[in-house]
């Protein structure tokens, strides 16, 4: 319950009568967890309406997230393996899409009902509401599907700026990349096609390869193949008489696919490593950095974020995505809304990686 206190100073702050009993009488549920785990078991729904039951600062926005993707990353900073180490008690998630329900005497770049996603990594996602600082949002178009928009942060922008910002990449170069079939190898080829890079897509056999393949064809890619056709030299041969070898490599296994993605990089091709879904260490042959002169190098969205969070380029990056989203010309891995109350469901069949199907959380 409020004091009278608390309600006068929400109240003087808050020129909307509206706003105002919606702050106060909407309770701010979020998934928390208070050490590192197995997420079926640290995560907890919890109340955490003290998040945001109070007067916001000049800078500062009240938004109300209509929906949040599960991703792996999410996962492994439950259970403490990834990078981040999160605060306890954290709320879990980092990636989602929110409306803007009030705004700081400050801010100038948004308005109350417009739709931004966050762009700092950690934010805790995975709840109702939450009051964050304006430098920390970017707007996008209202007109985006919200579990489109909701995973708009992490997998499209870190397929945009691989093939932006290693390698000068121009009409009729070739992109070479495995897990080609990830959320970030769908958006590099759809990407690549609309700027007319061919890519060589590499994949695990599989029993519904052909599916598959017709599949990333129908998207825009230039060649699917299996890892075992990678090693193949009269089938490579012969994509290498109708396109360039590859300018650029784009990693997320590691191991001895990687290995074999790079030796078909041309001469001061690039090799770019984002994930390592094999488990195994990225094994350079001595005479690739010598002899052909490649490059390798590492990316993580994050990072990237962090140290781009004062430009404007991450603006003009996700306007240029959403624009392309608009014009049906990028198309996002198959997603199911869960309501925030069957978290559990969700959470478990996302970590059994149940038919490569993303589960997005969506709040009332």
């Amino acid at each position: 319950m409020y004091s009278k206190y608390i309600f006068r100073q929400l109240y003087s702050q808050t020129n909307n009568l509206n706003i105002f009993f919606k702050r106060c009488l909407s309770t701010n549920y979020g998934l928390v967890y208070e050490q590192y785990g197995n997420p079926l078991e640290v995560l907890k729904k919890c109340d955490i309406s003290d998040k945001t039951n109070r007067s916001l600062k000049t800078t500062e926005v009240l938004l109300a997230y209509k929906a949040s993707p599960i991703n792996p990353a999410d996962i492994n900073t439950i259970q403490g393996v990834y990078a981040i180490k999160p605060i306890f008690p954290a709320i879990g998630g980092n990636e989602g899409v929110a409306q803007v329900v009030e705004i700081g005497s400050q801010v100038k770049n948004l308005k109350v009902g417009d739709h931004v996603i966050p762009s700092t990594s950690s934010s805790g996602t995975w709840r109702t509401y939450a009051i964050l600082e304006d430098k920390d949002l970017i707007l996008i178009d209202k007109e985006i599907d919200l579990l489109m928009a909701s995973q708009l942060t992490v997998n499209p922008c870190t397929a945009y700026r691989m093939l932006k910002d290693f390698v000068n990449l121009n009409k009729g170069d070739t992109v070479v990349q495995n897990g080609a079939n990830s959320a970030v190898g769908v958006y590099a080829i759809q990407l690549a096609k609309e700027w007319q890079i061919n890519t060589v897509n590499v994949v695990r056999d599989r029993p519904d390869f052909t599916e598959l393949k017709q599949r990333l064809l129908s998207l825009g890619a230039t060649y699917v193949i299996t890892e075992e056709e990678l090693r193949q030299k009269d089938v490579m041969e012969e994509i290498w008489k109708s396109i360039p070898k590859p300018k650029l490599a784009l990693n997320c296994i590691g191991g001895k696919n990687a290995t074999d993605c790079m030796r078909h990089l041309d001469h001061k091709g690039v090799m770019v490593t984002y994930g390592g879904m094999s488990k195994q260490p990225l094994i350079i042959p001595t005479g690739a950095p010598i002899f052909k002169d490649n490059r390798f190098f590492g990316f993580w969205m994050t990072r990237w974020y962090r140290d781009n969070s004062g430009n404007n380029e991450r603006h003009v990056m996700m306007k240029n995505i959403c624009d392309l989203i608009r014009d049906n010309k990028l198309e996002p891995p198959k997603s199911v809304a869960i309501n925030l109350d069957d978290y559990k469901e969700a959470i478990e069949k996302s970590m059994a990686g149940y038919s490569n199907t993303k589960y997005v959380f969506t709040m009332n």
